[in-house]
This record gives structure tokens, C-alpha cells and sequence, in this order.
């Protein structure tokens, strides 16, 4: 019976974790000083280099079908000897 004390312990200190975790807090936002500094600090930094400013490229919408820009439908010759024409 003394294999059962390490996971029991085990148990009750994750059970005590998580209720310590999962507690009742204040939900009013921080308004304090130094908040509102670090606030104003991130907002008047300037952003990374790499960041696009301004809208993108506009997506197209998509139709389903699969079209190849690079590549032209290709036109068969009509047959001129018989006479026949044939449609799609």
C-alpha cells in the first residue's frame, strides 16, 4: 500500500496548483501610473522594420477552378477537308 503515496501526493499538489491558478481576481483593468506608462512607451515606439504599413496586395476570390496564368488555351486547326465543324 505505500506504492499508493507518490501519486496521491502527486495528486494533491496538482489539485492545489491548479485551484491556486484558477482563482478569483480582480477584473477591473490597471489604471495604475506605471501601467499607463508602459502604455504610452509601447505605443510611441516605432514599429520593426519589417512591418508592411498601409493594406495589402487585395486577394482575388477564388471562382474553384484552377487556372494557370502562364498558360494559354491552345487552339486546335479546324479541319478544312471534310467540312466538319466541332464544337466544345
Amino acid at each position: 500500500m505505500l506504492w499508493w503515496l507518490p501519486p496521491a501526493v502527486v495528486t494533491l499538489g496538482a489539485m492545489v496548483w491548479v485551484s491556486w491558478l484558477g482563482r478569483a481576481r480582480s477584473e477591473e483593468p490597471d489604471r495604475s501610473e506605471a501601467a499607463q506608462a508602459r502604455f504610452a512607451a509601447a505605443i510611441q515606439r516605432d514599429l520593426p522594420s519589417g512591418v508592411r504599413r498601409g493594406p495589402g496586395r487585395p486577394h482575388e476570390r477564388s471562382t474553384g477552378i484552377a487556372v494557370r496564368p502562364s498558360q494559354r488555351p491552345s487552339q486546335r486547326p479546324q479541319s478544312t477537308e471534310t467540312g466538319e465543324q466541332r464544337s466544345a
